[in-house]
C-alpha cells in the first residue's frame, strides 16, 4: 500500500491529471510490476485519498485544460471530447464548458488566425478552399454557424461577437 501511494504521489507531483487517468496509471504499473498483496490492489482508495487531499482535482483540471484548448483555437465540442477522454465527468467539467461556450468566437478566431482562414486569409478563398476551411473548423469543434461565418468572411473583414 505504501509503495502504491508513493507511486501515485510521484505521478501527481509530476503531471496534471484526473482521477481516471491516475487510476489507469496505477493499474498499468501494477500489471507491469505485479501485485503481491492478498487482496485486490487498493487503487480506488489511493485515488480517493489523493482526491480528498486535492492532489487530484478533476474540476480544476477541466478548467485549465478547457482554457488552454480554447486559447489554441478549439471549439466546445472538441474541448468536451478532450475532457471526456481524460475521464472528467459532466459535473466536474460544467464550469469549463460554460467558459468555453462564452469564448466560442474568440476560439474560432484564434483557429482562423492560425490557419489563415476567412478574415486572416491573404486572398479570398475559392469555393473548394472555403469548403476545406469549413471542414477544418468543424473538426476543431466549432459550431457550423460560427464556422460558416468565419469561412465566408473576406480577408481583412471585422467579425464581431453577436
Amino acid at each position: 500500500m505504501a509503495a502504491l501511494e508513493a507511486l501515485a504521489l510521484a505521478y501527481v507531483g509530476r503531471y496534471a491529471t484526473t482521477r481516471a487517468r491516475l487510476a489507469d496509471y496505477l493499474r498499468r504499473k501494477l500489471r507491469d510490476r505485479g501485485w503481491d498483496g492478498p487482496d485486490e490492489p487498493p487503487v480506488a482508495s489511493v485515488v480517493s485519498r489523493l482526491a480528498e487531499l486535492k492532489y487530484v482535482d478533476d474540476a480544476a483540471f477541466a478548467e485549465v485544460r478547457g482554457a488552454a484548448l480554447t486559447r489554441r483555437g478549439y471549439g466546445a465540442r472538441r474541448v468536451s471530447q478532450a475532457l471526456a477522454g481524460a475521464g472528467v465527468d459532466e459535473e466536474d467539467s460544467a464550469n469549463a464548458r460554460t467558459m468555453v461556450e462564452a469564448h466560442a468566437i474568440d476560439a474560432a478566431m484564434a483557429f482562423a488566425r492560425r490557419r489563415r482562414i476567412g478574415p486572416f486569409a491573404t486572398v479570398a478563398l475559392d469555393r473548394e478552399q472555403r469548403r476545406k476551411a469549413f471542414a477544418a473548423m468543424l473538426r476543431a469543434g466549432h459550431a457550423p454557424a460560427v464556422a460558416r461565418r468565419i469561412t465566408d468572411a473576406l480577408p481583412g473583414a471585422d467579425i464581431e461577437d453577436d
